[in-house]
């Protein structure tokens, strides 16, 4: 198939794949295709209507470990003004423009590169079996990605992540932990505010004294402190209605050695102060983690970035990876990726196009490296 790497990203970009909505089959069908075209097998799983991820293998002549590559095909939606059309993949001074350039279809365009360089160049490696999956519903929990779709990559040795900026190595991440608390009091004409308990009320103190206490935590060399944001307070029906109902979700962020049972009894000795009856549900929650960068796999990436000189930064995520569901069933993890700093999610997305001839340089280099130094172990 004669394509360029810039090319290929373009086509990747001008697909729409945003989420929400949601719809990765389109994405998928276009990866299944070029694979296709090179003669590889791939098996697409679809764990809910267009909700699509797909697995492709290249196998070695003496598999020692199995390493696995995976980058997310969704994007968050095009929202606001743009100076360009988000799906154009416009190329201007460098870059290129569009939807999911830097988050994440430049690691897509170079995971799906280096399977065509590696097909094309007849490499069969010897001693590492290659898993490449390409996910979906990142950008709204993994539920119809990662998540179910770890179950079929068990066995994996190692994992990298194809989801970071500037070939930063990512090491640690921040636990996420969202919570909704619903609070229910008892309604009461608004000119009497006495004969009822207002929920709204009672949630406007839990909340500012949650804001106002510290948590204890340990410091950390990379993730600084933990976070705490108010995404949402609903509550009441009508101005002149005491409020039997309300609810808030908090986002909180925290560090290792934090647990999540203790940031909840804290929560919880808050509200019990304002005497209502309350519920509080997990939303989402991810344990935060910690991976040596001395591990081997980190060590060679290591090598090859620094020949090729290129910083290759030992970083943390504020935000949540997939790291964490790949570490849950027991495979090494990091990420790792070409993105361009301060783009993701943001109006105007572009990436630094010289990223991706130097990323797919650096995985080919990369998966070589690893090829030789499982050869006696």
């Amino acid at each position: 198939m004669k394509q360029s790497p810039i090319n290929l990203l373009q086509k990747l970009i001008k697909i729409d794949s945003q989420n929400p909505p949601g719809n990765e089959r389109k994405i998928i069908y276009f990866i299944r295709n070029y694979l296709k075209s090179l003669g590889i097998a791939s098996k697409i799983y679809e764990f809910k209507k267009d909700r699509l991820n797909l697995v492709c293998k290249l196998t070695s002549k003496n598999p020692k470990k199995k390493i696995l590559f995976t980058p997310h095909v969704d994007t968050v939606p095009a929202n606001g003004k743009w100076h360009v059309p988000p799906l154009s993949a416009k190329i201007y001074k460098g870059r290129m423009y569009g939807r999911g350039a830097t988050d994440c279809k430049i690691n897509v365009a170079a995971a799906l590169y280096l399977i065509k360089k590696l097909k094309e160049e007849k490499t069969t490696l010897k001693n590492i079996d290659l898993v490449f999956a390409f996910t979906g519903d990142e950008e709204t929990g993994s539920h119809n990605g990662i998540i179910p779709l770890v179950k079929h990559l068990k066995g994996a040795d190692y994992a990298i992540v194809l989801d970071a900026d500037e070939f930063d190595i990512v090491v640690a991440q921040k636990g996420l932990l969202h919570l909704r608390v619903e609070l229910t009091g008892r309604e009461a004409h608004g000119a009497y505010p006495e004969r009822g308990i207002n929920a709204v009320e009672k949630g406007v103190f839990i909340l500012n004294e949650i804001l106002k206490r510290k948590f204890p935590f340990a410091t950390h060399t990379l993730l600084k402190k933990p976070t705490l944001n108010i995404g949402r307070f609903v509550g009441g029906d009508k101005v002149n209605i005491v409020a039997g109902y309300a609810f808030f979700d908090i986002d909180i962020r925290y560090l290792p050695k934090m647990k999540e049972k203790e940031i909840i009894k804290n929560i919880e000795k808050i509200i019990k102060k304002q005497k209502i009856k309350y519920k509080i549900k997990i939303l989402a929650h991810q344990s935060p983690l910690e991976i040596d960068k001395n591990i081997p796999v980190i060590k060679i990436l290591r090598s090859v970035l620094k020949k090729n000189n290129i910083e290759g930064k030992i970083a943390p995520s504020f935000g949540a990876t997939v790291i964490t569901f790949l570490k849950d069933i027991g495979i090494e993890s990091f990420a790792f990726g070409f993105g361009s700093k301060g783009n993701a999610h943001a109006k105007n997305e572009s990436v630094k196009i010289a990223n991706l001839d130097k990323g797919i340089k650096v995985l080919e280099e990369y998966v070589r490296g690893l090829d030789e130094y499982f050869r006696n172990r």
